[in-house]
C-alpha cells in the first residue's frame, strides 16, 4: 500500500516535464523528469489519482488531456505554490512543492478552461496587443511631427480625422525623408485598424451565439467585448463563493494591511486579470459619462458622486458590475434594473 500513488505533481515545461509522485501518507515515491512524448503514456498506466499543476502556459491543454485518462486534475496559481518550495529553486523542488500544495485543504484552485474559452481569450489577447501597438504608433507619429512644429490633436478619433482632412495642408513643412516615412507609418495605422475591426467582428460573432454573453450584454457598462472576455476568462463562475470573491479575484477590492487588531485599507489590490479589470473600469466610466436620470443605478451614482472623487466612484461601480456578473451567471437569471441598487 505504501507504493500506491495517490498524488502527482507536474512541473510543466516545453519538452521535459518534472513529475513527483507521493502516496496517501505523503511519502515521495519518485521525482524524475519525463519527456513530452512520454508524459501521457506514463499517466495512462497509473491508477486514478490527483494530478496537480501550476496554472501557466499550456496548463489547461494538459489538464484536459490528463482528465481524459480518468485522473482528477487541479490547477493552482503559481504564487500559491511558491511558499511550499523548501530549498533552492529547480525543477525537482518545484514538482515536489506542487505535490505538497495540491493536497492542502485551504488551497485555491483555477477552473479548467474549455477549448472554446481558450480560443476566444486568445483573440482578446491579440486584440489587446494590437490596440497597444496602435497607441504606440500614434504617439510616435505625433512626436515626429512635433519635432518640426506640426502639432497633431490628441485622441485616436481626432487624430484619424486630422490625417484625412488637415494633414495635407501642413505636410510641406516636413522634410521629404520624413514625409515618406510618415506615409508608411500611416499605412500601418490603417492596416492595424482593419485587423482590430476583424478581431472584434469575430469576438462579436461568438458573443451573439453564447447565452451567457447575451445576458451580460444587458447590463449597463458591459458590452460584447467585455461580456465575451468575462465568459472566456473563468472556467466556472460557481468556483467563486460570492460576488465579492469574484470582485476580489479581479482586484477591485481594497488592499488590506492590517495587524494588531487595527484594520488599514488601501487602494484597490489590482490583483487578477488586468485586462478584465480595465474593461470593467472603462465600462463604469462610460456609464457615469452617460448618466440616465430614469435608472436606479444612476441615483446611486449621483449620491456617491456628491461624496467621493469621480475615480473612486468609477472603481465602486466596476466592483458593482463584477458582483452583478457573478449573480447573473451563478443563478442563471437575466439583468433586472430594480436589483441594481
Amino acid at each position: 500500500m505504501d507504493k500506491v500513488i495517490s498524488v502527482i505533481g507536474i512541473d510543466l515545461a516545453k519538452n521535459v516535464f518534472q513529475v513527483c509522485a507521493a502516496n496517501n501518507s505523503g511519502k515521495r515515491l519518485f521525482n524524475r523528469s519525463v519527456s513530452r512524448a512520454k508524459i501521457l503514456p506514463m499517466l495512462a498506466n497509473i491508477p486514478k489519482c490527483i494530478v496537480g499543476m501550476e496554472a501557466c502556459s499550456s496548463s489547461h491543454y494538459w489538464a484536459r488531456e490528463i482528465e481524459q485518462l480518468g485522473h482528477e486534475v487541479k490547477l493552482m496559481p503559481p504564487q500559491y505554490v511558491k511558499p511550499y518550495v523548501k530549498t533552492n529553486k529547480n525543477d525537482a523542488t518545484d514538482a515536489d512543492a506542487i505535490c505538497e500544495a495540491v493536497v492542502r485543504p485551504s488551497m485555491r484552485f483555477v477552473a479548467i478552461k474549455s477549448v472554446e474559452q481558450q480560443a476566444l481569450m486568445l483573440l482578446h489577447r491579440d486584440r489587446r496587443g494590437l490596440v497597444r501597438d496602435r497607441t504606440s504608433l500614434v504617439n510616435r507619429l505625433r512626436a515626429m511631427m512635433g519635432e518640426f512644429g506640426v502639432i497633431a490633436p490628441v485622441g485616436l478619433h481626432k487624430f484619424r480625422s486630422w490625417l484625412k482632412e488637415e494633414y495635407g495642408a501642413v505636410e510641406s513643412q516636413l522634410p521629404e525623408l520624413l514625409r515618406r516615412h510618415i506615409h508608411v507609418m500611416v499605412s500601418r495605422l490603417w492596416e492595424t485598424d482593419e485587423h482590430i475591426a476583424l478581431l472584434e467582428s469575430e469576438i462579436h460573432g461568438n458573443s451573439s451565439s453564447a447565452e451567457d454573453c447575451k445576458r451580460l450584454g444587458e447590463v449597463p457598462g458591459i458590452g460584447p467585448l467585455t461580456a465575451s472576455a468575462l465568459v472566456a476568462s473563468f472556467g466556472d463562475i460557481k468556483s467563486f463563493s460570492n460576488g465579492r470573491a469574484f470582485a476580489a479575484w479581479l482586484g477591485l477590492v481594497p488592499k488590506q494591511h492590517s495587524s494588531g487588531g487595527k484594520s488599514k485599507l488601501q487602494g484597490i489590490s489590482k490583483r487578477g486579470d488586468s485586462y478584465l479589470r480595465s474593461m470593467l473600469i472603462h465600462g463604469a466610466r462610460a456609464v457615469i459619462r452617460h448618466l440616465n436620470p430614469k435608472r436606479t443605478v444612476s441615483r446611486w451614482l449621483r449620491d456617491l458622486l456628491c461624496r467621493r472623487h469621480k475615480n473612486v466612484v468609477i472603481v465602486a461601480l466596476a466592483n458593482k458590475l463584477a458582483r452583478i456578473v457573478w449573480a447573473l451567471l451563478s443563478k442563471g437569471t437575466k439583468y433586472q434594473e430594480s436589483y441594481s441598487c
